[in-house]
């Protein structure tokens, strides 16, 4: 996108359409197409393969990660749409405090692989246990943020802690986004709908009204507007495939974690900002907290859910004073 494109997006637009209570009150009202639902978990099929950047699971679907510095290894996995870029003011400063930082791209994001089939919570969870074991890392803290603490939690529950020293949720999805009837905190179903129907009528657009809006709180009174993150936004959106990122809706808001992190057996640290638009606090970061014995608790006083960019320096040192923990 030209720079000139950029001061040309009608930000008063998509404030708007995303604006005032947040993702939920802008899509709530859009009808559902037909979505094909995910594929169960595969069972393996093949070796697992690595190279200096990606990895090959079992499943044929190629994996690219980044592997940086030295020390204690802390793995991070992203959110939706997002890829491994997103962390990236997390993993250089982590890196140079003596810790080696991993990420990758999460099957059908950035620069993986785009399978039709496998974009669950399942799947995601044993991409990570086997970029874990290709690298052979020990006593990892494990990190996620928004879809990627759904990841984590998920690893968790299918795959234990053996492999674990600590774990941190930031701006996670878990315990479960979805209203039922036994989570009445959670958004309701027609948030989602909303949000799949978008993204088939124009998942570009889309990909600049959300960063544009709540992801951000650039739709807040006073909100001073970054448009490198709002194309850095889309940009790692659109590397992500099509039907992958849609498939990947359901996986994030439907999975019901609160049986992986009843299984948390290590430190945990889970970090939300109070004024979240996208994974409200209460149902979130709370309710995790809760359900996880011991875990600590940070709120971010009226921070958005894109706290890693927003308030990134503070991330950065909460994060390396809980690895030196």
């Amino acid at each position: 996108m030209s720079t000139q494109n950029a001061n040309e997006l009608n930000l008063s637009r998509r404030s708007a359409l995303l604006g005032g209570a947040g993702l939920a009150a802008a899509v709530a009202s859009i009808a559902l197409p037909a979505v094909a639902a995910a594929a169960p978990a595969a069972a393996p099929k093949g070796p697992l393969r690595k190279s200096a950047s990606t990895i090959t699971t079992r499943d044929g679907v190629e994996l690219y990660y980044k592997d940086w510095g030295h020390g204690q290894p802390i793995v991070f996995s992203h959110g939706w749409p997002l890829n491994s870029d997103s962390w990236e003011s997390q993993m250089l400063h982590l890196a140079n405090h003596g810790f080696r930082v991993i990420a990758h791209d999460r099957r059908g994001h950035g620069r993986s692989s785009q399978p039709w089939e496998g974009n669950d919570m399942d799947h995601y969870a044993d991409d990570l246990a086997q970029l874990i074991e290709a690298l052979d890392l020990k006593d990892a803290i494990l990190v996620g943020f928004s879809t990627g603490g759904g990841e984590v939690a998920r690893y968790v529950g299918r795959h234990g802690t053996r492999r674990v020293a600590k774990l941190a949720l930031v701006s996670a999805v878990p315990p479960l986004m979805l209203q039922t009837a036994d989570n009445p905190g959670g958004l309701p179903l027609a948030v989602f709908d909303g949000i799949r129907n978008a993204q088939i009528a124009n998942r570009s657009q889309l990909y600049l009204d959300i960063p544009s809006g709540p992801f951000y709180g650039f739709n807040r009174p006073g909100a001073k507007v970054s448009q490198g993150l709002i194309q850095s936004w889309w940009m790692q959106g659109m590397m992500g495939g099509h039907k992958n990122t849609l498939d990947s809706i359901k996986a994030f808001s439907e999975t019901d974690f609160r049986a992986d992190l009843k299984k948390f057996d290590k430190p945990t640290l889970v970090i939300h900002g109070n004024d979240d638009q996208v994974v409200p606090i209460d149902a979130a970061g709370r309710a995790s907290a809760a359900i996880v014995k011991h875990a600590k608790l940070i709120v971010y006083p009226g921070a958005p859910h894109g706290l890693t960019d927003t308030h990134k320096d503070q991330v950065n040192a909460d994060l390396l004073a809980f690895a030196r923990s």
